[in-house]
């Protein structure tokens, strides 16, 4: 039996829709590239990989702050 990650699946479809040109797209390819986007983070988010990628960032953005002061 074949299955299909969903969030796999939605990365895909991010990564070609991004390779496109910018001066092809419209007004509404835009806004369907930001809802897919959403989409991705929303499955994303609960995801042992998806909650590795906020600890990278916080603790990215903590160390940028603490350089900063």
């Amino acid at each position: 039996m074949l299955t299909i990650n969903v969030v796999v699946l939605l990365a895909v479809v991010v990564v070609l829709r991004l390779r496109r040109r910018t001066e092809a797209r419209s007004r509404l390819d835009e806004k369907l590239t930001v809802v897919i986007v959403l989409a991705l983070g929303v499955l994303l988010a609960p995801t042992p990989i998806g909650q590795a990628i906020v600890q990278f960032l916080s603790q990215l953005v903590h160390g940028v702050a603490r350089s900063g002061l």
